[in-house]
């Protein structure tokens, strides 16, 4: 597999994800354009932008988030498996999961936030109902 600038402990735990969809360094075509955005001369002279090509799925990814070119390499490979992760897996695939998570825990705070704006309208409204009338005595 590539050398990828990052810690062993990363490169091996993409080692392994990848090995464990299937997906193999010889079924990809790898090809690099140049990015662009910012990043000054480094982005207008190296070709930084990686395409990854998964021959077998068909599956395309394009990154060109970092200025080097190594670290948008890493990159790619690790959005290339989330993609066929999501599309072997569907409902199952642990970003489907953390989407709905989050679609959960957003439905539950709308609804307390709800109750919250109620109740503070009620004790407004006892406020107001508390007062008497001005003038008398």
């Amino acid at each position: 597999m590539v050398d990828f600038p990052v810690g062993p402990d990363k490169a091996k735990t993409l080692r392994d994800r990848m090995e464990s969809l299937g997906i193999r360094e010889e079924d990809l075509d790898e090809s690099f354009t140049r990015s662009g955005g910012k990043g000054g001369q480094n982005v207008n002279k190296v070709s930084t932008c990686v395409i990854l090509v998964h021959r077998p799925t068909g599956t395309m990814v394009r990154c060109e988030q970092e200025r080097t070119q190594g670290l948008n390499r890493y990159l790619a490979r690790k959005r290339l498996a989330d993609r066929i992760e999501e599309a072997l897996l569907g409902q199952a695939s642990a970003r489907r999961q953390a989407i709905e998570k989050i679609r959960r825990q957003k439905r539950r705070r709308s609804a307390r936030a709800k109750e919250k704006m109620l109740a503070d309208k009620h004790a407004r409204s006892q406020v107001k109902a508390s007062r008497g009338p001005v003038g008398e005595e």
